[in-house]
């Protein structure tokens, strides 16, 4: 592991660092936020996927997210969004591609060799960050912003024991129907769509739930909304009786000055849960 720049931040140190990841099979980034309250012992973790097109910079410094998690004592963490670099597989299509990995394992070609987001997240970039930094295994928390948000919610509902609270913002919910995702899905899993419904919010959601609680924030003058598809998840959440809140916040749309109006309450929100308050 290569330390890239550290930075004091709100009391504590935001960095970044590179290091060699298995999963990817190439060097990745990532930005971690570590609270003054890591200088005596190990604290929760707050996992910040960020969505099409971003690297771990994006949300680090646009989404106002270090001033909440000082308070209250968490660290935060800013994967990339797909593995980078000379010899790995790109496409003019932003949607796919370097800065869209989706948070899958893909199994086909040319992607298979590189875009392996979903173990980078699931396994590989967890075992380096808890056994070099002062990180709490046992408290961790997810959130994600539209791609991000659809990998947040999958990741959770897969692994229930990993993460006490997920939430999102703008999530891509139901991609095996609208077109952020059939091709996405179909070019990094093949055409058998039954490898596709573990990456669906709504059909988790439909399936097996989170037990946990779940906030969701939705700009209801998103330009998108047609390929994230809300209406999908919320209705899911309320046939299953979901414990969560999902927002639609009027006049919002898909941009980071909506994501850092609201980061606060996300914050605010697993915080909650990671402390056990009431």
């Amino acid at each position: 592991m290569k330390t890239l720049s550290e930075n004091k931040c709100f009391g504590g140190v935001q960095g970044v660092y590179s290091h060699a990841s298995k999963a990817t099979n190439c060097d990745m980034t990532f930005g971690l936020f570590l609270p003054q309250e890591a200088k005596f012992g190990s604290v929760p973790v707050l996992w910040y996927l960020s969505g099409l097109t971003c690297t771990h910079e994006n949300a680090m410094v646009k989404a106002g997210a270090q001033s909440w998690a000082a308070q209250q004592g968490i660290a935060l963490v800013f994967p990339d969004t797909s593995p980078r670099g000379e010899g790995v597989a790109d496409d003019d299509d932003f949607a796919l591609g370097q800065g869209a990995g989706f948070y899958v394992n893909a199994t086909e070609q040319p992607w298979a060799p590189h875009f392996q987001m979903w173990d980078y997240i699931a396994h590989d970039l967890p075992s380096l960050l808890f056994n070099n930094f002062a990180l709490d295994e046992e408290a961790q928390a997810i959130t994600g912003h539209s791609m991000g948000g659809h990998g947040a919610l999958t990741l959770a509902m897969a692994q229930p024991d990993r993460f006490a609270s997920v939430s999102a913002f703008a999530p891509i919910t139901s991609p095996t129907t609208t077109d952020w995702g059939q091709v996405q899905l179909a070019a990094y899993l093949g055409e058998d769509q039954a490898n596709w419904h573990r990456h669906d919010a709504t059909l988790m959601m439909q399936e097996r739930g989170f037990d946990g609680p779940v906030l969701i924030d939705q700009g209801a003058s998103d330009q998108f909304l047609a390929n994230l598809k809300p209406e999908a998840l919320s209705h899911a959440m309320a046939a299953r009786r979901q414990d969560g809140v999902f927002r639609m916040q009027a006049g919002y749309d898909h941009s980071y000055f909506f994501v850092s109006t609201f980061m606060e309450d996300h914050v605010s929100f697993h915080a909650e849960a990671l402390y056990g308050l009431s």
